[in-house]
């Protein structure tokens, strides 16, 4: 067993956790019974040791196609050989009477004889506890000896055997036989699913209806409504149905650069992320999603520090102390290392965040619901701690371990926050400070033009003092700073196009130029980045340029149109995968483009 390209595999989940389904028939990444749980796959992180779940064809010279059941996360995997073809069914059961997570695989021979393999082997706690395996009545059981105190059953409707503590099989099927494998967490007290023909083909009718049923609620009909729909379900993967948070990414140690040390823990909830959530969500009509995580932003605000400031990320529970370690014993992807879990970014000062947060908590109230009086009274707090502390220097959107700066992006969004209370507090007549939030507000917007505005280069710089610019500051525009068409736009556009940006791929900095973000190596270019310049475009009237590069983008996705959040030099995907905020930007991208072009007349 070998490494796979990162862009060679789909996710299927249950709303709780997801698992990372190669082109090769292996799961190799899954964390249990919960996204930031433990792992008990991570072959994508050490191939000998992280573990891995694999159906195979025993047979040489063989091709793979994966695919979506349309308009699902049943996710095909297919096998052509000369001696036969089959497919597996993958996917993980949702809305379960009593959560029991469990995976399905069920392969089916479609044509010919075809001899196949079946290997479970699970290392649990990112393959740091050793287990026990025994057989139960025909099941197979693997217990952890670790703290996690974890036990899985393993359900086959073909004989298995134990080998070196996984469990075997090996076994032939005729055109049109099938056999299904069911992994469950083993709890006590709770029932098990059988393995049955009947139970698997329930519970994979039910699962397709789950999700047909959910997509067809969207309101999108527009131009490239099948690269919308998939990252609207995508979305929805990533999305705890227990919280309403929506999680960065399923994945953790997935590298920005093949051997490099940028291999962060993606699998917490940024308050970054909410506004454009909260966009997206609201604006493909799923506003049940929205309100659910507003909840969860409402609940974040209950519980500001005592000056009245906020943490940039939280576990998708909510839980403060996200310790950041290393995991020595795994190699990483390719032998990138070190493998990360936690992320000590939730200590950082990000003054953009309260932007973020305030434009989501408008745009709910606007086209979602009133906010309470409750909420009202602890952002009150909030934009206070905004007005007296936007001047300091912090480690920015991008979340830089060198040096604070005094960011314009995070400027810009301090503006936001109390450009966006003052709104609210005027749309609903709620009790505000409002003459010392204008006047903040004002001294902001003009400290931006004086102090950030390089005459040189007519462009707007990534922080004070700077002479190179930041794909961050594509934003601008998005969020109402600057209108789309301003002169002192046009030309910073023109510049982040001269520094930033390959045809239609843009990074989000040149390293070795923009403030030092500490860590060594370098990095691809950020799908976000490229979305959000397309949305540029776009607001500027340019839309031949913003539908051309928009559709280019689209053909970078993977098989299946998911997005890493880097391409590398050769397109490759790179690092945490897939990435919510990528397909957030392609919504919003997706459906301002569809509605100027219809509004322009266009085709």
């Amino acid at each position: 067993m070998s490494y796979q390209p990162i862009e060679n595999y789909g996710i299927i989940g249950d709303l709780y956790s997801v698992a990372l389904v190669g082109i090769d028939g292996s799961i190799d990444m899954m964390s249990l019974p919960h996204f930031d749980s433990p792992t008990i796959f991570a072959a994508i992180l050490d191939h000998k040791k992280g573990g891995h779940f694999q159906i195979a064809p025993r047979h040489d010279d063989v091709r793979h196609k994966q695919l979506y059941l349309p308009d699902t996360n049943v996710l095909l995997t297919r096998f052509l050989s000369r001696e036969g073809v089959s497919e597996i069914s993958d996917f993980m059961p949702v809305e379960q009477k009593e959560q029991i997570h469990d995976l399905v695989r069920r392969v089916k021979a479609v044509r010919g004889e075809v001899n196949l393999r079946m290997v479970c082997d699970p290392k649990f706690n990112y393959a740091r506890s050793g287990h026990t395996v025994e057989k139960q009545n025909g099941d197979i059981l693997f217990i952890s000896r670790g703290p996690d105190k974890m036990a899985l059953r393993l359900k086959s409707s073909v004989p298995v055997r134990i080998v070196d503590g996984a469990a075997v099989s090996e076994f032939t099927l005729r055109a049109g036989e099938s056999a299904s494998f069911v992994l469950e967490q083993a709890r006590e007290g709770l029932d098990s699913p059988c393995c049955t023909d009947h139970y698997v083909s329930e519970s994979f009718k039910r699962t397709v209806n789950f999700w047909r049923s959910w997509l067809g609620r969207s309101a999108y009909s527009g131009r490239w409504r099948e690269m919308v729909n998939r990252s609207a379900l995508m979305l929805k993967l990533l999305t705890s149905a227990e919280h309403g948070s929506i999680v960065a990414a399923p994945t953790f140690g997935l590298p920005e650069e093949i051997g490099g040390k940028r291999n962060w823990d993606y699998r917490y909830t940024w308050i970054r992320d909410a506004s454009f959530t909260v966009y997206g969500l609201i604006r493909l009509g799923y506003t049940s999603e929205a309100a659910a995580f507003m909840r969860w932003i409402e609940a974040r605000c209950g519980e500001l520090e005592p000056d009245g400031s906020l943490q940039v990320m939280y576990g998708i529970d909510g839980r403060h102390q996200l310790h950041e370690e290393s995991l020595s014993h795994l190699e990483g992807y390719r032998g990138s290392s070190p493998v990360r879990i936690g992320n000590d970014a939730y200590r950082q000062l990000q003054l953009d965040i309260y932007g973020e947060l305030m434009d989501s908590v408008y745009l709910y109230n606007k086209y979602g619901e009133p906010i309470s009086y409750d909420l009202w009274n602890n952002l009150v707090r909030l934009i206070d701690w905004v007005s007296k502390n936007w001047m300091k220097k912090d480690d920015g959107i991008w979340e830089i371990r060198g040096d604070r700066k005094e960011f314009l992006y995070s400027r810009v969004m301090c503006w936001v926050a109390l450009d966006r209370g003052v709104r609210l507090a005027l749309k609903r007549s709620f009790p505000a400070p409002l003459d010392r939030w204008l006047r903040t507000r004002d001294q902001i917007y003009k400290e931006i033009i004086k102090n950030f505005w390089n005459p040189k280069r007519k462009a707007f710089m990534q922080y004070r003092g700077a002479d190179n610019m930041d794909a961050a500051s594509l934003l601008m525009p998005l969020v109402k700073f600057v209108g789309p068409t301003d002169p002192r736009w046009l030309s910073t556009l023109r510049a982040i196009e001269e520094e930033l940006v390959d045809d239609s791929l843009v990074y989000r900095y040149r390293i070795g130029k923009a403030a030092s973000d500490g860590i060594s190596g370098e990095e691809g270019t950020f799908c976000m980045c490229s979305f959000w310049y397309v949305e540029c475009l776009s607001r500027a009237g340019d839309l031949e340029k913003a539908r051309f590069y928009l559709e280019k983008m689209l053909g970078y996705a993977n098989h299946l149109g998911l997005y890493a959040e880097e391409l590398g030099p050769r397109g490759e995907h790179l690092g945490n995968f897939p990435q919510a905020f990528t397909h957030l930007a392609l919504i919003s991208s997706a459906y301002n483009l569809d509605r100027t072009l219809s509004g322009a007349g266009r085709v």
